[in-house]
């Protein structure tokens, strides 16, 4: 199985102009995507990585990093678009792809090699994504969360097969014995998505040429257009244990958030 690794990394953002090349603690939020991904690389044998970007700019910070990179048009409407208009210019052909987005500082890489072990362990999946069983006490702090701001956090219900049911902004499922849940198991039985996607480069071929679907709307959420269109969506459980959460970061404050969470836990990789 031949697979890569690409970051899409556009420049233009709102709240956070220059988003890549923004210094977390000292190193720019790329070169901490780089890492993650070349760090999986390692792990996962011959898995190649790329930076998908729309900006000559990013473009010099990857050479001066050691990480290849292409230029793609500033008018992808997604990262899964700028993606495959990367793979779309390489000369190898890639089995699996998987989209680490730029803005991701703190993945741990270990989600990525599960990630690419599913691939490997069973042929017929087309789209790979994890998710994070919460604890009781995460999920309480997921509900606290969802009071201030109330589309923070995705949840994922899955079949016993591990393959997706259905994702949504709302906290699923509801439990209608949860006190006596709480007193049999120490984790709770919702699990949380971790906004990454491994496609086949088939089934990312296919996405892209998709209608966006009805709930996919309503929720905003781009992994219902999948279910909408009856295409699976393997989850793959992973643990932080105990490194820092966290998911994109967009804005000043997140910045903030994300070196208060290097300060606490560490760095997630040392040289």
């Amino acid at each position: 199985m031949r697979a890569i690794v690409i970051i899409p990394a556009r420049y233009g953002s709102t709240r956070l102009p220059g988003k890549p090349l923004t210094l977390i603690a000292g190193q720019t939020m790329l070169s901490r995507v780089s890492a993650i991904a070349r760090a999986a690389a390692r792990d996962s044998g011959d898995i190649d990585v790329l930076v998908a970007t729309d900006d000559p700019r990013i473009g010099a910070h990857c050479e001066a990093i050691g990480t290849p990179w292409v230029m793609t048009p500033a008018s992808c409407p997604s990262g899964t678009d700028r993606a495959l208009a990367a793979l779309r210019q390489l000369p190898c052909v890639y089995d699996v792809v998987i989209n680490l987005q730029g803005d991701a500082p703190l993945t741990p890489p270990d989600f990525v090699t599960a990630m690419l072990r599913a691939f490997k362990a069973d042929r017929a999946i087309e789209v790979v994504t994890p998710a994070v069983r919460l604890s009781w006490p995460e999920l309480d702090g997921l509900r606290a969360q969802k009071h201030k701001t109330p589309f923070s956090g995705t949840c994922v219900v899955v079949d016993p097969n591990g393959n997706a049911r259905w994702f949504s902004k709302q906290i699923i499922p509801a439990m209608r014995n949860e006190a006596a849940l709480r007193r049999q198991e120490a984790m709770s039985p919702v699990l949380r998505h971790v906004g990454l996607y491994g496609y086949t480069r088939k089934m990312l071929e296919t996405y892209v040429t998709l209608p966006a679907g009805h709930y996919e709307q309503l929720e905003g959420l781009e992994q219902l257009r999948l279910l909408e269109h009856s295409y699976g969506i393997r989850v793959v459980e992973v643990d932080y244990r105990g490194r820092a959460a966290m998911s994109g970061v967009d804005s000043p404050e997140d910045v903030a958030r994300a070196e208060a969470l290097i300060a606490r836990h560490g760095e997630l990789l040392s040289d």
